[in-house]
């Protein structure tokens, strides 16, 4: 007999271990001194220990374990736990791959979006129209996040992608944040959805010449500095902003792609020359 102390030495676990074991009746003491409250274990019991260690190399938990720890497990209990233990590994398995493809998609849009982090990237472009699910409403800059956050839970129930770019079309800009703006949040959607009371569908129309600056920024606190470093590139390039048609701000990393604070957006004034 050995008492705990060096059967645990013995075996390779710890004396917690094999109290833990005695508790959930995986392993219990050959013998226990009433007196004293002793534990003692036999030379065989090691290969219970083994079993177990074994059992553990297949993934099963301690419950798992228990009816096959028994006296009169059968074969069939066995096959049982272990087809049990299979179809758990293979959903793990799914899982995992669904994470990695996650990742690898991540990957792509970062490497897509790389050259376009970089600060101060002006530039003309044009617009071209796209379908898309929009909301418009008077509010001020600081609830943005709540009309985003409403559109997209929109179109995802309708059965479409919501962490696609978003444009944000803004037809009166208050002079602070704190009073209301005339905006309009819009998501591109691949066909027409039906409309609500507050959702619209419609062609966001094109642009036919626009100046477009890249920059980084956190839409909803930071006091964005684009537009206004868009109009004095403008102005230098010896052109002018169509007062007529409203400026776009478009958040070209979806929510799930941010990484710190900051997010990819590109402020948009369509032009004409002086």
């Amino acid at each position: 007999m050995f008492k705990i102390g060096a059967f645990a030495k013995l075996s390779g676990v710890t004396v917690k271990t094999l109290r833990h074991y005695d508790e959930l009746g995986l392993l219990k003491p050959a013998r226990v001194n009433e007196e004293t409250g002793y534990r003692f274990y036999t030379a065989e019991q090691l290969l219970t220990i083994r079993r177990i260690a074994g059992f553990k190399e297949q993934g099963l938990t301690l419950e798992m374990m228990r009816p096959l720890l028994a006296e009169r497990a059968t074969l069939m209990q066995v096959e049982r736990t272990l087809l049990e233990k299979r179809k758990e590994l293979e959903l793990q398995i799914q899982e995992a791959q669904r994470q990695i493809a996650e990742v690898d998609d991540r990957l792509v849009r970062i490497e897509r979006h790389a050259a376009a982090a970089e600060e101060g990237m002006f530039s003309f472009r044009s617009v071209e129209p796209i379908l898309v699910a929009s909301v418009r409403e008077l509010l001020p800059k600081g609830q943005l996040c709540l009309l985003l956050d409403e559109l997209k839970q929109y179109v995802r129930s309708h059965g479409e992608e919501s962490d696609r770019e978003m444009t944000i079309v803004w037809h009166r800009r208050a002079n602070c944040d704190e009073e209301p703006s005339d905006i309009e949040v819009a998501i591109p959607i691949s066909k027409s959805i039906p409309i609500s009371r507050r959702v619209t569908i419609h062609e966001l129309p094109g642009v036919k010449e626009a100046a477009s600056y890249i920059h980084q920024c956190d839409p909803y606190k930071d006091k964005c500095k684009a537009s206004e470093a868009l109009r004095a590139w403008i102005a230098n390039q010896g052109y002018r902003p169509i007062e007529t048609i409203p400026v776009r701000e478009i958040y070209l990393t979806a929510d799930k792609d941010i990484y710190g604070q900051l997010r990819i957006a590109e402020a948009v004034v369509p032009v004409e020359r002086i």
